[in-house]
C-alpha cells in the first residue's frame, strides 16, 4: 500500500475589501478598468469568496457592472 505524505495546509489569509481600505463610498460605471478586474474572460461577476470585497460594495461592483454592460462600456 502507498502511504499519503502527511503535508499539513496553511490556513487562508483573511480576504479584506479593497474598497474599504482605499474608503471608497461610490462605484462609478464610467471606471471599466476598475470593472474589468472584478470580471471573468466571458463577463461574468467575480463572486465575493473569491474577489473579498464586502458585501455592500459587492453589491456596488454588480450594480456598476451592469450600467456598464448596458452603456457598452465593458462586455
Amino acid at each position: 500500500m502507498l502511504k499519503k505524505s502527511s503535508r499539513r495546509r496553511q490556513p487562508a489569509k483573511p480576504k479584506v475589501c479593497r474598497f474599504c481600505e482605499a474608503k471608497i463610498n461610490f462605484l462609478d460605471f464610467k471606471d471599466a478598468e476598475t470593472l474589468k478586474k472584478f470580471q471573468t474572460e466571458k463577463g461574468k461577476i467575480l463572486p465575493r469568496r473569491i474577489t473579498g470585497t464586502c458585501l455592500d460594495h459587492q453589491k456596488m461592483l454588480a450594480t456598476a457592472i451592469k450600467r456598464a454592460r448596458i452603456a457598452a462600456l465593458v462586455f
